[in-house]
């Protein structure tokens, strides 16, 4: 069975991750979407809240599922006999960063990543961008699925 995980911090999940998780899904027999679990980093929604919102983002997919790590991608990858790693490429300086990680985790583990290039109508879009802009009160509806919108305007409008 061919696996792959597409990981990130999905703080929210966006339209542009969610075309990536099903693009994947058409190419491997399993996808995990795989959230980071970073203490240090300061987070808009809990990780069982993100991971809530991915799985329903992924309903559609019926052979992509939901889990959440910490410590090295590759480890996990070991762990659970996943082969490659997705990731969905926006612009150049993402393949700058990208590849690197993918060189690295290669070296460690033989775990071969690939690249999916973004669907041009989320090219410029990322997680910070949309809750920056949703703190501010600009429109986000069509870049995160509906309840995802719903949930970020509940979180950004709190005192």
């Amino acid at each position: 069975m061919a696996k792959a995980v597409c990981p990130g911090s999905f703080d929210p999940v966006t339209n542009g991750h969610v075309d990536v998780f099903g693009r994947a899904a058409a190419l491997f027999d399993e996808v995990t979407v795989a959230v980071l679990i970073n203490k240090t980093k300061s987070s808009l929604f809990s990780v069982e809240e993100r991971m809530q919102m991915l799985r329903e983002s992924v309903r559609a997919y019926p052979n992509v599922v939901v889990d959440s790590f910490h410590g090295l991608l590759v480890d996990y990858c070991r762990a659970h006999g996943i082969q490659a790693i997705v990731k969905g490429l926006r612009a150049v300086s993402d393949f700058d960063y990208e590849l690197q990680m993918a060189q690295m985790n290669h070296r460690l583990t033989g775990t071969e990543t690939l690249f999916v290039s973004t669907n041009p109508l989320y090219s410029y879009l990322s997680s910070s961008l949309v809750k920056e802009v949703a703190t501010y009160g600009g429109d986000v509806s069509g870049l995160v699925p509906d309840f995802v919108l719903d949930q970020l305007h509940a979180r950004v409008r709190q005192p």
